[in-house]
């Protein structure tokens, strides 16, 4: 499914400027590349747990529930380990970022998650990356309590601590907490590329939606292949010794 074309005067300028801009490959070739992967937990990423733990009271319907679960299994858990060990091989930051509150009874917890009745307790089940795509040795962890997580944590700051300028998102759900730390990150001055295999939410139409408000404005949207060719290329090229990796 995608979304009717719609006009769009200030695509080329957009484009040029955050989608073609020649100091994406700078940044690939510098090392200053992250890939993000964004809140797929138990909380929200697993049948039977956290929001789906009772699935008729989840707000989903049993066909989206189907559709979603599907794309997690088939498509978006597969190509994120993919582009997980991509980067790992690469010498790249692989960053997690999660719901998490600081306190049990979540008092700490944004105003929007507290209406929502959305906790994630430190230590709990619903707070737990799954297995599949879950960090590995010191890579970071980002916990936060809204959908964005440019305005709930220090991630900013961490990211310019280690000199990251651009970055690569996966995760769900694609229309929520991906779709805010694309505009975000875009605004805060970051490349940003959206990939768009190992993104999901609860229907296609909202996901291809996203996509079309993101695309060559806020975003470069990509899929696993062509991020993959991206890292081969960086990997060949330090292979040669044409770029120096970080690391």
């Amino acid at each position: 499914m995608t979304v009717a074309a719609i006009s769009d005067p200030l695509v080329e300028n957009y484009r040029e400027a955050f989608v073609t801009n020649p100091r994406r490959a700078e940044h690939l070739a510098d090392g200053k590349v992250a890939l993000m992967c964004i809140d797929v937990q138990y909380l929200d990423a697993a049948e039977g747990h956290g929001l789906f733990a009772d699935p008729d009271k989840s707000g989903v319907p049993e066909e989206s529930r189907k559709y979603y679960f599907d794309r997690l299994k088939k498509k978006v858990l597969p190509g994120m380990r993919v582009l997980q060990d991509a980067f790992r091989e690469s010498g790249l930051e692989v960053i997690h970022c999660r719901i998490c509150a600081l306190t049990q009874d979540g008092r700490d917890r944004g105003a929007g998650h507290r209406r929502l009745h959305l906790l994630a307790a430190p230590g709990s089940k619903d707070a737990e990356f799954l297995e599949e795509v879950a960090p590995v040795g010191d890579e970071i962890i980002i916990n936060k309590t809204a959908s964005g997580v440019f305005s709930s944590t220090n991630l900013h700051y961490v990211l310019g601590n280690m000199g990251i300028k651009t970055l690569y998102l996966t995760g769900v759900y694609t229309n929520e907490c991906v779709e805010t730390t694309a505009r975000d990150a875009c605004d805060l001055g970051y490349f940003v590329t959206l990939v768009d295999d190992a993104c999901a939410t609860v229907t296609e139409k909202l996901h291809e939606a996203s996509l079309a408000t993101l695309r060559d404005r806020y975003a470069r949207v990509s899929t696993v292949n062509e991020v993959l060719g991206e890292l081969n290329i960086f990997r060949d090229c330090s292979t040669a010794g044409i770029i120096t990796r970080k690391g």
